[in-house]
């Protein structure tokens, strides 16, 4: 089953036996046996039952709150893991370490070329758009990462090549109920931003689950910085992941017309864009579907699910900081 999400307000979390029973006005809405769940994320406002929390924790199974709109809140993680060596060579590349700067790079060329991979799709698929700026721009922005010798120069070039690609992002939309300008959160102003910031969240908490379970300290990252409560390692590895997973899934919900702009509602006072219930609904249900496509990994030669490769590129990371591997490969679709 993978992630589960509640999102009835006012729902109560509880267990029975060895399942998560999920109550609303003191019906069933939800039975499902706990060794089916990878992780439970409450969105909105819901009651979870101190037994369920110890059940969860012992299951390993991470609990995440988020508001409404995806904003993340909380979470609950169970014991650390005990590999005490990979956490050792995870600190001892801090900084501007020569692993630091590598590890760096392959977050930024994977996100970088993925970028380029979805823009260069789109092209080949509608021959009335020019793409072409953006392209250029964002080759220009991968080769020179080759001679980044810093992280700030790395972030710099994410930068440049993240703009040339949002850049172009209004032409992959191919409806005219929807539109995109610029990237803006918190909170998001508009239906396509409202999706694209849910979507990195429901992301954020399925790579820190993967994160957790190889052994990381989810709060030491590299490319971002140090910051009191941020899981800076989440979200250095799900840069390579934004253009496989979540942007794929916003486009599909706006194309196919799936979502509507009836789907999405604004806040009176901050202006801020979310999503229906029941428009929540068919977000989820995409990114899930999204999460347990398989496709051949182009370093391990083998057939993954999205979900499974969270895990994968993570222990590849593990596998470079602990010297295993000559180079962090990230995950680049061709």
């Amino acid at each position: 089953m993978g992630t589960v999400y509640i999102t009835q307000e006012d729902a109560f979390i509880g267990k029975l036996d060895e399942r998560l029973n999920v109550k609303y006005e003191k019906k069933t809405i939800l039975d499902v046996p706990l060794i089916k769940i990878d992780g439970l994320v409450v969105m909105g406002r819901a009651s979870i039952s101190p037994a369920t929390v110890a059940e969860l924790v012992n299951h390993k199974i991470p609990l995440t709150f988020l508001t409404n709109n995806g904003k993340y809140i909380a979470r609950l993680e169970p014991e650390m893991s005990k590999n005490i060596f990979l956490r050792s060579a995870q600190w001892k590349a801090v900084g501007e370490s020569i692993q630091a700067i590598h590890a760096s790079k392959g977050f930024v060329r994977g996100k970088l070329k993925n970028y380029r991979y979805s823009l260069l799709k789109a092209q080949r698929s509608y021959s009335n758009i020019d793409l072409n700026t953006g392209l250029n721009q964002l080759a220009t922005a991968i080769a020179n990462l080759d001679q980044a010798t810093s992280i700030n120069s790395i972030r710099g070039l994410e930068g440049a090549g993240s703009a040339a690609y949002f850049g172009c992002f209004n032409q992959l939309i191919r409806v005219e109920n929807f539109q995109f300008h610029t990237r803006n959160r918190r909170p998001p102003t508009d239906p396509v931003n409202s999706l694209l910031s849910l979507g990195y969240s429901l992301l954020r908490h399925d790579v820190q689950g993967a994160i957790n379970i190889v052994g990381f300290d989810p709060y030491l990252g590299y490319l971002h910085t140090e910051r009191y409560g941020r899981p800076s390692l989440a979200l250095d590895l799900m840069e390579e992941f934004r253009p496989l997973i979540v942007d794929p899934v916003v486009l599909t919900a706006i194309n196919r017309r799936i979502l509507s702009p009836t789907d999405f509602i604004i806040e009176p006072v901050s202006n801020a864009v979310s999503l229906t219930k029941e428009g929540l609904h068919k977000f989820l249900r995409l990114y899930q579907e999204k999460k347990q496509t398989k496709f051949k990994h182009p370093v391990m030669q083998k057939q993954y699910t999205y979900q499974e490769s969270f895990e994968l590129q993570a222990r590849l990371l593990g596998k470079y900081l602990m010297g295993e591997i000559d180079k962090y490969p990230p995950l680049i679709m061709k």
